[in-house]
């Protein structure tokens, strides 16, 4: 028997550590679906680096308070997801591999049910050139741009300066607590995280059919949440 034993052993080794590793895998993947946070809401961030990290997480653990459990799974999550672009194609700084990368990922987030509702902006010029790039921001008043007023391109022309508020302009996101950042980096300084997100914009993603306007409804709830008493100085002093 021990020699049978051995015999298919030799002969059946590769296909029993096969199926070993097949069945870790296996279980693996099914622990990470399993326990995997799944987030209740998505907001987007797009400018040239990353917000640093202690003014992300006070923002997903402060804005959280505004939402609800929409997946049911007894926690309220909201994710910040970053994406780092440079709409000057002419810039030298720009890593052509990472502007790729976000680019797409960016095109596939706005194309799904999952992705942000609530857009924040870097800065004037990221605010205008995400507004009129994409065309995927609604008016501050809930409506979409008109798709038959296009230039010469057919790209949709939309006022940019209609779409976006001020982060100051909002007395609820203006009065987050949100503490101080330390510096990600050795040559950076920390400070208020306040102070840093103040020239920033926020704006909401619109809903072009049926099917995206029932996707984005709780988005819609938490825009009006955080913009509530706003009063928008983008088309005054932009």
């Amino acid at each position: 028997k021990q020699e049978k034993a051995a015999n298919w052993w030799y002969y059946h080794k590769l296909y029993v550590g096969i199926a070993v590793i097949a069945v870790v895998l296996v279980v693996w993947m099914v622990h990470d679906v399993v326990t995997r946070v799944r987030p209740d809401y998505r907001v987007g961030y797009v400018g040239s680096s990353n917000l640093p990290t202690d003014t992300v997480t006070a923002l997903e653990n402060t804005l959280a308070a505004y939402c609800d459990d929409r997946n049911g799974d007894g926690k309220v999550v909201v994710e910040l997801v970053q994406y780092n672009l440079d709409f000057d194609s002419e810039s030298e700084n720009t890593d052509a591999y990472t502007q790729m990368a976000d680019v797409t990922r960016l095109s596939a987030d706005l194309s799904s049910e999952d992705g942000p509702y609530i857009f924040i902006m870097q800065d004037t010029d990221y605010a205008q050139q995400f507004a009129e790039t994409t065309g995927d921001l609604q008016y501050l008043d809930g409506t979409m741009p008109d798709t038959e007023n296009v230039d010469e391109d057919d790209n949709v022309i939309v006022d940019w300066t209609k779409m976006v508020y001020r982060w100051t302009d909002c007395p609820v996101l203006a009065g987050l607590d949100l503490g101080e950042y330390r510096a990600d980096t050795p040559h950076a300084q920390g400070g208020d995280s306040q102070a840093y997100l103040a020239d920033f914009y926020v704006g909401m993603r619109g809903a072009w059919n049926t099917g995206t306007e029932e996707n984005l409804a709780g988005g819609e709830e938490l825009w009006q949440a955080l913009t509530a008493g706003a009063v928008s100085t983008v088309e005054v002093e932009g």
